[in-house]
């Protein structure tokens, strides 16, 4: 171990293996170590046997459930944008080659006590039961608007300089209804919370034709992607391709200890009495717990269920998305749901997530409104974690440290951390303009 690294990553998280993998291919020499004997760190996904010991301290979990090895449950539930920034990440890295990709069944929001289909598009506003029929008319042309938007052409613009003119703004021009502003800023666009009405509009155009580019994209009924036998295939994909550019991988390290020199600045990592030295120090915020602070607190349900997620016809992996107004809270809550389509349960098993950002100290009874929906449960777990992100200089102490997972289901705001990151490491901007057609693994 005693050798000199350009970088090494501590933890072997989803965000720690991407930077990794992108480090290995731009050449730089890496050590990649972890505490866990396991990849994955906090994003790992568990068997059933894993999950019963985490949650209930044994390792026998009942028999009815099926087998522990058909289970594949992810800590960080997160689905993927199929014309997304992670998408185009895989691409870039090649990385499509070790994962097998399918499409998700279903995208609803939740407005009115009613669980209903995200309309994405100007035909499917006009049919949708969110609203009534004037307000229909309304958002199939504010929805043809933004499918028409390039910015690039300044006849899509109706005289709107959208980088100006707030998402509000834009909004009265239309003339749409609260309701229907709820499920466009939150269903479409996946703001988390409102702040995005009062800052230029031009950002929740783009959301919303990402939104409407992955749904086309494999002609399934949501936007969304998600890897046969889970997210825990994405970190190793990641080690892979990184050891392939000649990445060095260690797990089962125990105290990776951070070494400064005198100024501040990371000299080495020391793990076992022997010490690696380095330029740089990427890791997730329990590898430096001084250079970061806690910004809020997940809650999680994880549910064991025999069934889809009513309403939701029929859905074997579907996304529901409940909007903070909805609930008279301050952030969404998030549903997802997951089958044996998709390799993570045995035949017949659904795996149900619901995920907030809590909001008071007592989260389970926060989570209500979401367990609420999922209908009869086999089993039921509850999680919660803080939140952190770093508030250290890198450019002082060369340290790198990611922000904690949040409680969204769906992962454009953890390949934004990813991107800032590396371009804070190397000084430069990942490239994302990449043949999507590349990442047709992706089955309907």
């Amino acid at each position: 171990m005693d050798e000199e690294y350009d970088v090494i990553v501590l933890g072997t998280g989803l965000k720690e293996c991407i930077l990794s993998g992108l480090l290995s291919v731009d050449g730089l020499k890496v050590l990649h170590m972890d505490r866990n004997d396991y990849y994955g760190g906090e994003s790992t996904s568990l068997y059933l046997v894993q999950l019963w010991k985490r949650f209930r301290g044994s390792d026998k979990p009942p028999a009815h459930l099926g087998s522990s090895r058909d289970y594949n449950v992810d800590m960080i539930p997160k689905f993927i944008m199929a014309n997304g920034a992670l998408v185009r990440v895989l691409i870039h890295t090649d990385v499509t080659k070790y994962l097998h990709f399918k499409s998700v069944d279903g995208s609803y929001v939740y407005n009115k006590g009613k669980v209903h289909k995200v309309p994405a598009t100007d035909m499917e506003a006009l049919k949708s039961p969110l609203m009534g029929l004037f307000e229909k008319r309304r958002a199939s042309k504010f929805i043809k608007f933004v499918q028409d938007y390039d910015e690039k052409n300044p006849e899509t613009h109706e005289g709107l300089d959208l980088t100006r003119v707030t998402t509000r703004e834009l909004i009265v021009k239309y003339g749409l209804g609260d309701n229907t502003v709820d499920f466009i800023g939150h269903a479409l666009a996946l703001h988390r919370d409102d702040y995005y009405l009062d800052e230029p509009a031009l950002d929740t155009v783009k959301r919303m034709k990402l939104y409407a580019e992955s749904l086309a994209r494999f002609a399934g009924g949501s936007p969304y992607i998600y890897p046969l036998y889970g997210l825990g295939e994405l970190p190793q994909a990641f080690a892979r391709l990184s050891a392939v550019y000649g990445g060095t991988y260690m797990l089962n390290k125990p105290e990776c200890k951070v070494e400064f020199d005198e100024e501040g600045k990371v000299i080495g990592v020391t793990s076992e009495g022997e010490t690696a030295k380095c330029k740089k120090v990427v890791c997730d915020p329990s590898y430096l717990p001084n250079k970061v602070r806690k910004v809020g607190k997940v809650a999680r349900a994880i549910a064991i269920m025999s069934h889809p997620i009513p309403n939701t016809n029929n859905s074997h992996s579907v996304q529901v998305i409940l909007p903070q107004k909805q609930l008279d809270r301050k952030s969404d809550m998030y549903l997802f749901c997951c089958s044996y389509s998709h390799n993570v349960a045995p035949k017949g098993k659904f795996i149900a997530f619901v995920s907030i950002e809590a909001e008071t100290d007592q989260p389970e009874i926060e989570l209500k409104p979401g367990i609420d929906l999922l209908g009869p449960a086999d089993e039921i777990f509850f999680e919660t974690y803080d939140r952190y992100e770093p508030v250290n200089e890198p450019s002082l102490d060369n340290c790198f440290v990611s922000t904690s997972y949040d409680a969204t289901t769906h992962f454009e705001s953890t390949v934004l951390d990813v991107l800032n990151m590396y371009t804070m490491i190397t000084g430069k901007i990942l490239d994302l303009n990449v043949d999507l057609s590349a990442a047709s693994g992706a089955e309907e």
